[in-house]
């Protein structure tokens, strides 16, 4: 590890921080992970009576917040909004624009800034090194998301907050277990490998 890649004192280092090549290696992990946000969010499935899908995309946050830290992780996620507002295919189903940010589903897009800072924030304090204490952090990470988003729903919508409960809320949280569970195994797993080392 390179003095660069040493942590200030009292500060974590959060995964990205053991590769090295400080600025052209921060450039293209926020890329990759507006990248990868993109390629999950066309993992989609549509849900009966919701204008919201069930998408990969959470899962991306999720990964990409607890390995780049806050800063990284919510430059990654702003990246990605910035790319599909200016009209790339990049929001679920190949959408872009910024009236999908100002319709129905923009505000689980806008949620998942708070919850990338909130996730890279715990990351950088050592909380998705170990399965127990990440599982717990990536759900508490996608509820954020979540309380962001029904809210938006209801409103966009024209939805009373049952209602937004029932089309944004309760088909999600079966799938977002399951991304906490993946992201929690994933993250767990390469910090034993990097430990390994």
């Amino acid at each position: 590890m390179t003095a660069a890649a040493l942590p200030l004192p009292g500060r974590r280092l959060v995964l990205a921080d053991v590769l090295p090549g400080a600025r052209t290696r921060d450039v293209a992990l926020v890329g990759g992970a507006a990248l990868l946000t993109a390629l999950l969010a066309q993992v989609a499935i549509p849900v009966a009576g919701s204008p919201v899908p069930i998408t990969g995309q959470t899962l991306a946050v999720v990964v990409t917040a607890a390995a780049l830290g806050p800063a990284r992780g919510v430059a990654g996620q702003a990246l990605y909004l910035l790319l599909g507002m200016i009209g790339l295919p990049f929001y679920s189903e190949a959408t872009g624009g910024v009236e999908v940010v100002v319709g129905a589903t923009g505000g689980y897009l806008l949620g998942f800034l708070p919850a990338a800072y909130l996730i890279g924030l715990a990351a950088r304090h050592g909380q998705d090194r170990r399965f127990t204490r990440a599982l717990p952090l990536f759900a508490a990470g996608q509820l954020v998301i979540f309380a962001v988003g029904v809210p938006w729903l209801a409103v966009a919508a024209d939805l009373s907050a049952a209602q937004a409960l029932e089309a944004g809320f309760y088909p999600f949280l079966v799938g977002g277990a399951v991304k906490a569970v993946i992201a929690a195994g994933v993250l767990s797993g390469l910090w034993r490998r990097v430990s390994a080392r």
